[in-house]
């Protein structure tokens, strides 16, 4: 959006400048909107399992704001001579049905003809301005949560290579259709200072970008960054290791790797993930209720990974 003419707003809370998940528009003293949009094209056969985690996706970034998603659009690209309608369909159900299970109101959407599928939403959320969820809210002394494990890309990679995965394969994509919704509930309760979610640029890649807006650095422990399971440690030796992965981890310039991090670890923490988890940076005095409180609404883990602490010349360290 560079030398793009811009109206300025005091009420615009976050905009583009920040590299956050969503914009923040504030509505009055206690009452924030949150709007976001994403859509990728399916990363998996099923349609109506693709239109469930493209809509987990896109509802991901209001939760990692610390917002309440209230309604959605649908975006929608379709190629009318490779896709048939009732597969069209099946992708809008399965979006329908987790917008549903977020309790947020589908309002619409917008359809246009595409070489290839694309499927997303437009989401609306709310939230109260004090309990922002910020890539600059981060602490020296901090604690990071990560409520994911990482390993969706290379499990992707590897299914797309024909290697037989077994039950990774449900498992990966029971994580990819997960909603965040936690975050709502952590920045409702006061625990989180800041944090983001991992996607495409992996957890190195979002990481950074708090480190930098935050004016800290990072510090990861490499062993207690959770695999979806060990064997994704092991693809990556045989080398599934998605395109993707490899320029994040190239792009992680300013992140500095202990002499004893094996690269698979390396190429882990910049695996691009879809609709990955949440990346939060918790106060100390918070985090037990914060481990707690993750616990209690169903989060797919809740593990400590590392710290923050006052900013030196790098992003991140992985010990």
């Amino acid at each position: 959006m560079r030398g793009l003419t811009q109206i300025e707003n005091e009420d615009l809370l976050v905009g583009a400048a920040s590299s956050d998940d969503a914009a923040v528009f504030r509505l009055s003293e206690e009452l924030a909107m949150v709007q976001t949009i994403d859509f990728f094209t399916p990363i998996v056969d099923d349609p109506y399992t693709y239109g469930q985690i493209a809509a987990a996706n896109s509802l991901s970034d209001v939760y990692a704001m610390g917002g309440l998603p209230v309604t959605a659009m649908n975006v929608v690209g379709v190629p009318l001579e490779h896709l048939s309608l009732e597969d069209v369909n099946q992708i809008l159900k399965g979006g329908a049905d987790k917008v549903a299970e977020a309790g947020c109101v589908l309002a619409g959407g917008h359809t246009v003809q595409n070489p290839e599928p694309l499927y997303g939403l437009s989401v609306t959320g709310l939230v109260h301005p004090d309990q922002l969820i910020t890539n600059s809210g981060a602490s020296a002394g901090d604690l990071l949560i990560l409520t994911k494990p990482l390993g969706t890309g290379i499990l992707s990679t590897a299914t797309k290579r024909g290697v037989d995965i077994g039950s990774l394969s449900d498992r990966s994509i029971s994580l990819m259709a997960t909603l965040n919704s936690p975050g709502a509930d952590l920045a409702k309760a006061g625990l989180v200072r800041g944090g983001t979610d991992v996607t495409g640029f992996g957890l190195l890649g979002h990481l950074g970008a708090v480190a930098r807006e935050s004016g800290v650095t990072a510090v990861v422990h490499s062993d207690q960054v959770p695999p979806i399971d060990d064997m994704v440690l092991s693809l990556i030796d045989e080398g599934c290791v998605p395109g993707g992965t490899k320029a994040n981890l190239e792009a992680a310039s300013n992140t500095s790797f202990a002499a004893g991090v094996p690269d698979s670890l390396k190429l882990l923490l910049a695996d691009a993930q879809t609709s990955g988890g949440l990346l939060l940076s918790v106060a100390p005095e918070s985090l037990d209720r914060a481990l707690a409180l993750l616990t209690e609404k169903g989060a797919s883990c809740a593990e400590v990974i590392g710290e923050m602490k006052p900013r030196n010349d790098h992003d991140i360290e992985v010990l």
